[in-house]
């Protein structure tokens, strides 16, 4: 076999690796692992639900992965018994009877964000002491429903605020933490409005581990963070010249509000269960990689890191591998940062696959950057896998890497010369995977 031929067994390789986690890790079998009815008992991990004790079942479903989880939650239960709202990017093929549907902005929220946060808000206030409550999470909630706390701060506002946020370069976490006490809707403040009802949720997270509040904001946990921890976020990232006036003086005047913590009534009646994380998709990552006679390590370590010094890291890991034995590969999952600073077409995991391409140019290495929601940025990819002939290639084509990094603008090069992943919205959202062959 030559070299042509293997660097595209390699790609092809990589690609296979992450539709099979991406499979593995379904909506379905996730709920169907947790969440099971019979004879009118409904168990929830380890929680029993006896529904004849409840006057009403009602289920608030909010993400990327809004109408899958409903979806799911209904074959379990069956749909008559179920009614409630969705909140999702994706717009489904069928919907569940009984439900109430939205499609809310991402990654910026629009209006029918607003409209949705609204009704969610009077669907909970009308539910009592005797109603069961469904909370269905997944990633992407932050910007598909929301509130703001402040009445003064408008649409346009609200969406600026967004967008100086996510192209801050702050950690996923570190966003949320501000989102929340901006909003009448994160941070738990969801529980207070459904409080007394039973309430019971269900995460299918796209956050760090350590910090499952962080997952779409945290409307219904109590929130680990406070108005303190904000202010200190936004001054590290330099953040108040981007925020619109109606949301930099209330950092200026330090006037945000604090949101609930543990100790509040609101969490007594409270249960949550982590149904699929990032932990599930790599684990699936890795037995594919296995069963292709790969000897596989996984190193999660840079998470969070900027874009650059995680390729780097990576790189170097691989490298120490690759003198151990023969054919390895280095399986790493959570998100990187990209400060952006003048967008073209990419995101996050194309930005970072290219970094590497200039890295690894002539090597006998591959390296698949992509995102289990099946978006990257602003483009309509999942993300992109590269290998030692990428920068020749595209070159070829007349296309500089470099430039492409320096402009954010990966899509148009890894979209012309085969590189790109695209699978269209997934339906899920467990944050994205790094896979690294070396041969």
């Amino acid at each position: 076999m030559n070299d042509v031929q293997t660097f595209l067994r390699m790609r092809e390789a990589a690609r296979a690796i992450f539709l099979h986690a991406l499979a593995e890790a379904s909506i379905a079998s996730g709920i169907a692992r947790h969440v099971h009815c019979e004879r009118g008992v409904l168990r929830i991990g380890e929680d029993l639900y006896d529904l004849q004790t409840y006057s009403r079942v009602f289920v608030i479903s909010i993400g990327k992965a809004g109408h899958t989880m409903v979806e799911a939650l209904a074959n379990q239960m069956g749909e008559s018994a179920l009614e409630g709202i969705v909140v999702s990017s994706v717009e489904p093929g069928t919907q569940v009877r009984g439900f109430r549907y939205f499609h809310g902005g991402h990654p910026m929220p629009n209006a029918e964000s607003v409209h949705a946060a609204k009704a969610i808000l009077r669907a909970l206030d009308a539910q009592n002491a005797a109603s069961l409550v469904i909370f269905l999470l997944s990633g992407g909630g932050s910007s598909l429903f929301e509130k703001p706390f402040d009445g003064e701060i408008s649409l346009d506002d609200l969406i600026a605020t967004y967008r100086a946020l996510v192209h801050s370069g702050a950690p996923i976490a570190e966003i949320n933490a501000i989102r929340k006490h901006l909003s009448a809707v994160k941070g738990g403040r969801l529980a207070l409005v459904a409080f007394p009802a039973q309430q019971v949720s269900l995460l299918v997270s796209d956050v760090p581990d350590n910090t499952p509040d962080a997952l779409a904001s945290g409307p219904t946990m109590p929130d680990s963070t406070s108005v303190e921890d904000c202010y200190r976020i936004a001054e590290k990232h330099g953040m108040l010249p981007q925020l619109p006036h109606s949301v930099g003086e209330l950092f200026e005047r330090q006037a945000l509000e604090e949101t609930p913590k543990s100790d509040d009534p609101a969490f007594y009646r409270s249960r949550w269960w982590p149904v699929l994380s990032n932990r599930t998709a790599l684990e699936h990552a890795c037995s594919a990689a296995e069963r292709r006679e790969f000897t596989v390590e996984v190193d999660n370590s840079c998470d969070d890191w900027d874009y650059k010094d995680a390729a780097a890291y990576l790189l170097k890991r691989l490298r120490e591998l690759r003198q151990k034995s023969e054919k390895v590969c280095l399986v790493s999952g959570g998100e990187v940062t990209v400060k952006v600073s003048n967008g073209g077409v990419g995101g996050r995991n194309q930005q970072f696959a290219l970094e590497c391409a200039k890295k690894i140019a002539g090597e006998k290495i591959t390296v698949l950057s992509a995102g289990t929601d099946g978006i990257d940025g602003n483009s309509p990819a999942a993300g992109a896998v590269v290998d030692g002939t990428t920068v020749a290639r595209a070159r070829e084509r007349g296309f500089d890497v470099s430039a492409a990094l320096e402009k954010f603008d990966a899509y148009p090069l890894v979209s012309a010369i085969g590189d790109v992943i695209e699978i269209g919205p997934t339906g899920n959202n467990l944050r994205d995977l790094r896979i690294l062959l070396a041969y």
